[in-house]
């Protein structure tokens, strides 16, 4: 396989370790709750009166152990949105838990989620609005800085390790409202200095937006991006603007290719490594309403979303909002508790297979998944077309296949094509181009013998850390 140039410099472009801690995490939780909790709005006005905020049963516990039911393995605080409420007693505003009746002044949600979190054995991240109605500094430059990086500070200083820092770019006062140019690279280095291994998501370097709410993805994602997307005010201005509910369902088809070698086409020398998280909520809404009771996300609907993201070369990201008393409903436990029986049972089904290559050794990258591959699978570079060929011991209904990357060596699959055989008859199972950290391409069942998965095209040598085939369930 002869490699050239351009192809050799895609393929150095190379993920952070905190990037690809951040990438096995797969798939993890957000908490929208607060005083819009309380008053049953998406976004608050601001200044409302912290006397509304009581949940009269807040268990952070329920929340982590639901959210650790589907697999997940973090989870993401909204500390404050952008009415300015604090669930911490933060030392910087008086518009916090510290003026609430709730645990008589001396409560801190965000510690008890944190620490909810160790208990349970997931990761804990930090939402912290840039936009903030209530704070008078908002709107006066560094004065609303300062205010910002010491709230900021509070939060990465005193609830221990913090995986993700997720800021969006909310400035949504209109043109004859105030507006604060924020200092995102300000916001960063406070970041870099007191939480290096964290990722900072969506406006922010590490981690990409996927351009909308509602969970769709792009047919083929790309880790290895023009520079130019990483840039905070174009993200923040195709975010949300308005308290419009569409938003979060609305799916923009003007930027479905990233990272091809077309698009990268004049950003040859300035190209970065800046993967996708998907984000949607259970619920129509961020916020818990009562009127969205009988509207949570089917498991079948979850599920999808799930093979799509976690097997599109992206993070997952699933918001589930608890009530105003302090517990997330029924519905929702029950239905986070069915995603992950079926995300467990998709992974039980992998069929145990004998490995060959074309060239080199296959290492353990058949028996690898799910779970970490302790030696990837690296072709000859004269090998004109890298195989991986998994044989069973007999024939089995296959309906999917999962492949990935050793990502430490960057992104280089550019077509694979995936085909079965039984009795030395072949068809074509499924095909795409990127792969990335993970892959997952599902198909209708086939009963098969044999599953050969052909690299066609790539960027310099690919490096393989896993493939499986996917039995049918009983």
């Amino acid at each position: 396989m002869s490699t050239t140039a351009f192809e050799q410099m895609l393929a150095s472009v190379r993920p952070s370790e905190r990037q690809l801690a951040w990438q096995e995490m797969e798939f993890y939780g957000f908490i929208h709750f607060g005083i819009n909790t309380m008053t049953d709005r998406e976004w608050g006005e601001g200044h409302e009166d912290p006397a509304l905020f009581d949940p009269s049963d807040l268990d952070a516990d329920q929340w982590v152990a639901a959210i650790k039911s589907a697999g997940m393995t973090g989870v993401v605080l909204t500390c404050k949105h952008h009415d300015g409420f604090a669930l911490w007693p933060s030392d910087v505003t008086d518009h916090s838990v510290a003026l609430s009746p709730w645990r008589g002044g001396k409560g801190d949600v965000v510690a008890e989620v944190a620490d909810a979190a160790r208990r349970h054995g997931l990761k804990f991240g930090v939402y912290l609005s840039p936009w903030d109605r209530t704070e008078a500094s908002y709107g006066s430059g560094t004065g609303y800085d300062d205010f910002y990086v010491a709230q900021l500070t509070e939060l990465l200083t005193r609830y221990g390790p913090v995986f993700s820092v997720w800021l969006d770019g909310a400035n949504g006062e209109g043109p004859n409202g105030r507006r604060q140019v924020y200092d995102w690279e300000r916001y960063y280095a406070v970041v870099r200095e007191l939480q290096p291994d964290a990722v900072i998501n969506v406006c922010g370097p590490d981690v990409r937006w996927c351009g909308n709410e509602a969970g769709e993805t792009r047919p083929d994602e790309w880790s290895v991006v023009p520079r130019a997307l990483q840039d905070a005010e174009r993200t923040a201005s195709r975010s949300q603007q308005a308290d419009d509910g569409s938003f979060a369902r609305l799916v923009r088809s003007d930027d479905r290719d990233l990272g091809s070698r077309a698009a990268l086409a004049g950003h040859e020398d300035d190209l970065v490594w800046y993967p996708a998280e998907v984000n949607t909520s259970i619920r129509p809404g961020w916020f818990h309403h009562p009127a969205e009771d009988g509207h949570v996300r089917s498991v079948d609907e979850l599920f999808t979303i799930y093979l799509r993201s976690v097997g599109g070369n992206s993070c997952f990201l699933l918001n589930i909002p608890p009530a105003a008393d302090g517990r997330l409903r029924e519905a929702d436990v029950d239905t986070l508790k069915g995603l992950g029986q079926r995300i467990a049972d998709f992974r039980s089904r992998r069929i145990e297979a004998d490995a060959t290559v074309t060239s080199g050794t296959p290492g353990d990258v058949a028996t690898a998944w799910p779970g970490k591959a302790r030696t990837s699978w690296r072709p000859d570079d004269t090998d004109a077309r890298p195989t991986v060929t998994l044989a069973f011991a007999g024939a089995r209904p296959v309906e999917a296949v999962v492949l990935g990357e050793d990502i430490t060596q960057g992104q280089r699959i550019e077509h694979v094509v995936v085909r079965g055989g039984r009795n030395g008859d072949w068809t074509t199972l499924a095909e795409a181009n990127a792969v990335g950290y993970q892959r997952i391409l599902t198909f209708p069942p086939a009963e098969v013998d044999t599953v050969v998965v052909e690299i066609i095209q790539s960027r310099d040598t690919p490096v393989v850390s896993r493939v499986a085939a996917i039995g049918t369930s009983l």
